[in-house]
């Protein structure tokens, strides 16, 4: 997330003949050898079974931020809706002001339907590479999409696919080539619907978007972190909803100071949530907060409902 991405993947009749692991492994090796190696956040998401909470249309409408609606909007103008996205892959790399975003996307579509579509809206194809772009905008902020192959996209700003698609053809490094990074992401997949890695200054960023919103917390969030190299996360969407981070610091004595400012997190998010919802479970007594060496460990468990209470994790903003 920055926020829960609750906006994408996977289910077709390839998911049917497929493991749902085989596929989720085949578009992550796709974005490793397509995002540039600038990138320092990525994110799995597979919106079909999101899709199939009850509670799916209002964490929904919590969770997605305003730069994901954008495009969900300039993906339906090419005639792929929302519920036509199977599988999405989401990079983030630092920019000014705030990060580019760029994304591999699995789905229902074909190149001759979104240049059918194009045609028919009266939109010219941008050249991007040798393949064309559709890209929709204001201008100099245009989101572009191109199609790799039936089926499979890509998306970003036109300099962003420009290094997505240079990357691929082996002309640039890609985000393979950091072995570091490949590792973690390696690390984090897993059977839940959405997981992620984080490096850098995208690991306080991340937090910022997770952690509720109190006006009397005052925050730095980039100095409480700074010692944070890495984490990984997934969240589990089956009766409850799961929330697993693991961090990895630079020292094991920073990993018991990063332990410290989670628990006073802990306990000052439990005393907001009860003065907002006296009369509600609170998730915060459910997080488990360990470390071992160099590693922090932070795991949370709460029900759907609680997600959309006043003060609840995360909130839209990607």
């Amino acid at each position: 997330m920055k926020k829960l991405s609750m906006c994408c993947a996977v289910w077709a009749l390839a998911a049917v003949a497929l493991p749902r692991t085989t596929q989720a492994q085949d578009l992550v090796e796709e974005s490793l050898v397509s995002f540039p190696p600038q990138t320092i956040r990525l994110e799995y998401s597979r919106p079909a079974t999101l899709r199939a909470l009850p509670n799916y249309a209002s964490l929904r409408q919590r969770y997605v931020g305003p730069r994901l609606r954008t495009l969900e909007e300039s993906f339906s103008q090419l005639g792929v809706g929302e519920g036509d996205i199977d599988e999405l892959v989401l990079g983030w790399q630092p920019g000014t002001g705030s990060m580019k975003l760029e994304g591999l996307v699995v789905g229902r579509f074909t190149a001759k339907a979104i240049a059918d579509r194009a045609a028919a809206r009266g939109m010219s194809p941008v050249p991007v590479g040798e393949l064309p772009a559709y890209c929709l905008g204001s201008e100099g902020a245009s989101t572009c999409l191109v199609v790799l192959r039936d089926s499979l996209g890509a998306f970003g700003l036109p300099d962003t696919l420009a290094a997505i698609l240079e990357a691929r053809e082996g002309q640039t490094p890609s985000l393979a080539s950091d072995e570091r990074f490949a590792k973690l992401v390696r690390e984090a997949q897993a059977e839940a619907p959405i997981w992620g890695v984080a490096v850098g200054d995208a690991v306080p960023d991340w937090f910022r978007a997770w952690m509720p919103a109190q006006g009397n917390l005052q925050m730095d969030w980039a100095k409480a972190f700074q010692s944070v190299e890495a984490l990984v996360y997934s969240v589990d969407t089956a009766d409850k909803v799961r929330l697993d981070v693991k961090m990895d610091c630079a020292t094991s004595q920073a990993a018991q100071s990063t332990r410290q400012v989670f628990e006073g997190l802990k306990l000052f998010q439990q005393l907001a949530w009860q003065n907002l919802n006296p009369n509600r479970s609170n998730p915060f007594e459910t997080v488990e907060i360990s470390s071992s060496d160099r590693r922090v460990s932070l795991k949370m468990t709460t029900s759907y409902a609680d997600l959309e209470g006043p003060g609840a994790p995360g909130g839209p903003g990607r």
